[in-house]
């Protein structure tokens, strides 16, 4: 249910929709639903959102907000991001509360994921 004034969805642009979708199918277990050649949409993943068709990607170095993802198992969320064809863009590092490490998608697109520390 949507939240008064709360993030509520996320649109990404991504330079290959079907090879955002097979990622994070592939990695993620994400499923989509096509509005059309230009959008795919995906929801129940933390948060509802899009992914539309854009010459442009969402990456940090050029000032676009990072979505990050949480994994219980970071290396192992590494190998599958690496097996789906995403690119490691900052490999794991520790940072005050946790590790992480980000990648990019086919579509471009810059994300992290990070775990708890290790104990």
């Amino acid at each position: 249910m949507p939240r008064h004034e709360k993030i509520n969805y996320v649109e990404f642009p991504s330079r290959d929709l079907e090879g955002t979708k097979r990622f994070f199918g592939q990695t993620f277990g994400w499923a989509f639903e096509d509005y059309g050649p230009d959008y795919v949409a995906f929801s129940d993943q933390g948060l509802d959102g899009g992914f539309f068709r854009s010459n442009l990607a969402a990456r940090t170095e050029a000032g676009s907000a990072l979505i990050v993802l949480y994994s219980d198992d970071l290396e192992g969320t590494l190998r599958k991001v690496e097996a789906a064809g995403g690119d490691l863009v900052k490999p794991i590092f520790a940072f005050p509360g946790g590790r992480r490490f980000h990648f990019t998608e086919p579509g471009g697109n810059e994300l992290a994921v990070w775990s708890e520390p290790e104990a």
